[in-house]
């Protein structure tokens, strides 16, 4: 999808082109960050959505001239709590240190880990089908101890520790340690719920208590349900807040080094990495 915003003939002139520009219209500025991807660390060489790639281009955000306000736009099927609140949280203490107003842009999908980050805007919009909230936590994995013991391979595993061993896939399914996983997850949902009553408030509608089962709904229902403000894309809703002249402002992410891969093993990490992310897209029908 190409980005809403075309820079003009001016803001192309290197280091100083929007300097000139903003100068010149002194129209409000909007800068837009784009948080694109799966969130965290997909697989081996391979890495989504992370607070360490976005700490810089986050910070640069909100020291844009001009500013009005800062936008996000968001295309993420979800992944690690963990960098998903990193991240939001970073977003939530740069605007309130800077008192601005920040929006979030749903476009085909902001959920779970994408819905955290959208919930760190004072405002969310979604387009009418886009894909939102699966406010939930997922645990997926495999077992081999048929298969291993099929196949003559015997299984050693030494620890110290009754848990160290949890979920071992190639032995057989442990109900302590399901009920182990069980409360992690139960503790982790409980932080993304609070996070979302905390940012949404009042706004938020019932679903017949599916509100936090981990449904996803179409951002015309999410915002019947208060999950987002309303239905709108980046262009139009900046132009409705602060006018036609507008400037929207895209803050880039520096582009990383060129991986290395050393051998068929490296090459096998990257697809196996590459499927793992076609899969948690894939839940959401993309």
């Amino acid at each position: 999808m190409k980005h809403p915003y075309r820079e003009s003939r001016l803001e192309r002139i290197p280091l100083i082109g929007r300097w000139l520009a903003g100068k010149l219209t002194g129209a409000p500025v909007v800068a837009v960050l784009r948080f694109s991807g799966v969130i965290g660390q997909v697989g081996l060489g391979r890495r989504g959505l992370t607070l360490d790639d976005l700490a810089d281009p986050i910070e640069r955000a909100f020291k844009v001239s001009r500013l009005a306000a800062v936008a996000l736009q968001i295309n993420s099927p979800g992944g690690s709590p963990v960098q998903s609140a990193l991240i939001a949280s970073r977003v939530r203490a740069l605007a309130e240190e800077h008192d601005l107003p920040v929006y979030a842009f749903c476009e085909d999908v902001a959920a779970s880990g994408g819905y955290w980050l959208a919930c760190a805007a004072d405002h969310i919009y979604a387009e009418s089908a886009s894909i939102v909230g699966s406010i939930g936590v997922i645990s997926a994995g495999f077992g081999f101890p048929a298969l291993i013991e099929k196949l003559g391979v015997e299984r050693r595993v030494h620890t110290a520790g009754e848990s160290k061993a949890m979920l071992d896939p190639f032995r057989p399914e442990d109900p302590k340690d399901v009920e182990r996983l069980t409360a992690i997850q139960e503790d982790v949902h409980a932080q993304f719920k609070d996070w979302v009553r905390e940012r949404r408030g009042a706004r938020l509608g019932t679903a017949g208590g599916t509100l936090f089962d981990g449904t996803v709904w179409t951002g015309r229902r999410a915002a019947e349900l208060g999950l987002v403000d309303g239905v709108g894309n980046l262009r139009a809703v900046m132009r409705d807040k602060f006018g036609e002249k507008v400037r929207l402002h895209p803050i880039r992410a520096p582009r990383g080094w060129l991986q290395r891969r050393f051998g068929m093993g490296a090459l096998a990490g990257e697809m196996l990495a590459a499927i793992e992310e076609r899969l948690i897209w894939g839940r959401f029908g993309l």
